[in-house]
């Protein structure tokens, strides 16, 4: 019993964990959207200019993952800062955030369900 009981909560402790590895976490959009808003925090879209343009979090700046310059375009970028990175659905974002972290990012929020799931909270966004 009592090692059905550790391996429950060894389970509900994994399970529970929304970090996808040391520099990652993985959040919901209410987590996400209290995180865009802390100072110096840069908010990342990782998506097409199209989709972007289309509809986008504030402030947020766009560099596509699936583009031939994103290693170039995110080299460029302060590793030391804190980002939250997101895409439509959550697929490239976390293509994003593991380059991101290998290439020795230290703090990256990834938004779990990308702003299809931001939008269906609620949350807001901007067009241009």
């Amino acid at each position: 019993m009592k090692k059905l009981a550790l391996a429950i909560v060894a389970a509900l402790t994994l399970t529970a964990c929304s970090s996808t590895g040391g520099a990652v976490t993985t959040m919901n959009s209410s987590e996400f959207s209290a995180k865009a808003k802390e100072p110096g925090v840069v908010v990342l879209d990782v998506r097409t200019r199209e989709e972007f343009i289309s509809g986008h979090i504030e402030g947020a700046i766009n560099i596509d993952v699936e583009s031939t310059t994103f290693a170039n375009e995110i080299a460029k970028l302060d590793k030391s800062q804190s980002y939250a990175v997101y895409c439509r659905s959550g697929r490239r974002s976390l293509v994003a955030v593991d380059q991101m972290e290998s290439t020795g990012f230290k703090s990256i929020a990834n938004l779990k369900n990308g702003i299809v799931d931001w939008v269906a909270n609620g949350y807001p966004v901007v067009m241009n």
